[in-house]
């Protein structure tokens, strides 16, 4: 059955060149094969489920809502299930934290969030420079591709002029670098995840946002892959204190179930589009819209998915810490996005090797793929993490 794939499906194919096996079922943090092999994932589709596979609880309103034959594909059309999310979201997430949002339905994926946060950023300020940072990744659509700073992107953006690259972490100089290249806009991922999973220190940020504001350039914060709880809070923002950015790009695990969905939230007096400037056939995916609706219904009414991260966390970087102790090797992360850095790519991938045969799903991420990225869904139990784990620290006494 596999040389079907072969034959047909395009080279550019990735994830399934790691994991060789045809998948067929999953639930909550397990993902089988057709021949019954079971797998822990610790990849939750990139950060798309968040809820884990197949939620019950979001799979009981899906199948009630198709098999009442409630709109699925709208456009940008008015339907009861956008307005639930569009409440929900108002409720349980904007209201509590006093954010004045507008909530602006782009394309289904992180690119087209992004994409429309750096035209509306041009659009604002009259200028087009937007500045991203070194190892950031935002999407590859274009427009992402030049504000990210990735390999394959900088293959993909190799005949077009770079922008000017921030660095993570930095702040000096960056008054000057404003002055002179007059920019429109600021990009950054609180957390880089692609990039290796670089957290972003708390006074940094808040620097950051400050310079912002300073000198009339607008913060864009991508929460596409770090976004919807991954570290304790809804937004990763939020923990800093102080940083309420202008335009924030939402998708992944927004769609709830794993649907394609993105949002582009936009501080109300930024919110200058005319009807119809930016566009899209599927802004209206309906089932998505249902998903989101429960999950912030059911996981953002109170604060408990957010303290049970946030203790996971501490409990998967303690375990982490163990295991790079006696090896050479570094620990990053937050909340349930956390990162195993060895000292070559060679190294991590070996490992995410040997974690396959022993049935985990991880991935590599950095610059040059050094980093073992860990992020379970958060609905993963303790148990699940701890034999995850346990067979993460097999893999790399193997290696």
């Amino acid at each position: 059955m596999a040389l079907v794939f072969d034959a047909v499906e395009s080279a550019v194919r990735s994830y399934c060149r790691s994991w060789p096996v045809v998948f067929d079922q999953a639930r909550g943090s397990w993902i089988v094969d057709e021949n019954g092999n079971r797998y822990l994932d610790f990849f939750a589709g990139a950060g798309s489920l968040n809820y884990g596979h197949n939620n019950p609880l979001f799979k009981e309103e899906l199948l009630d809502y198709v098999s009442a034959d409630r709109v699925v594909h709208s456009l940008d059309m008015l339907t009861t299930a956008k307005r639930r999310l569009l409440e929900a979201l108002t409720r349980y997430v904007l209201e509590p934290r006093g954010f004045d949002y507008r909530v602006q339905f782009t394309g289904p994926t992180g690119a087209a969030t992004v994409e429309s946060a750096l035209e509306l950023a041009r659009k604002i300020t009259g200028r087009h420079l937007v500045l991203g940072f070194e190892n950031s990744f935002h999407g590859m659509s274009l427009g992402a591709i030049m504000v990210s700073d990735n390999g394959i992107s900088r293959a993909h953006s190799a005949p077009f002029a770079r922008q000017v690259p921030l660095v993570h972490g930095r702040l000096d100089g960056l008054a000057e670098v404003f002055a002179a290249s007059r920019p429109a806009a600021v990009i950054v991922e609180t957390v880089q995840g692609e990039g290796g999973v670089v957290v972003g220190e708390a006074e940094w940020l808040r620097g950051l946002s400050a310079l912002c504001a300073e000198h009339g350039v607008l913060l864009i914060v991508d929460d596409v892959q770090v976004g919807c709880g991954r570290t304790g809070p809804f937004f990763s923002f939020e923990s800093v204190g102080g940083v309420v950015p202008d335009i924030v790009c939402l998708s992944k695990s927004i769609g709830g179930y794993g649907l394609p969905l993105a949002l582009t939230l936009i501080r109300s007096d930024l919110d200058v589009w005319s009807p119809g400037e930016h566009s899209g056939t599927f802004r209206g995916n309906n089932l998505a819209f249902v998903a989101a609706a429960k999950a912030l219904e059911t996981y953002w009414a109170d604060d408990v998915l957010e303290k049970d991260t946030l203790t996971k966390g501490e409990l998967v970087r303690e375990r982490l810490a163990d295991l790079a102790c006696d090896r050479n090797l570094g620990v990053r992360g937050t909340g349930l996005i956390n990162g195993l850095v060895f000292p070559t790519g060679e190294q991590a991938r070996a490992v995410c090797g040997a974690a396959f045969e022993r049935g985990l799903l991880v991935e590599t991420s950095g610059r040059n793929g050094e980093v073992v990225k860990l992020m379970p869904p958060l609905t993963t139990t303790v148990d699940e993490l701890t034999q995850g784990l346990d067979l993460l620290s097999a893999s790399c006494g193997a290696v």
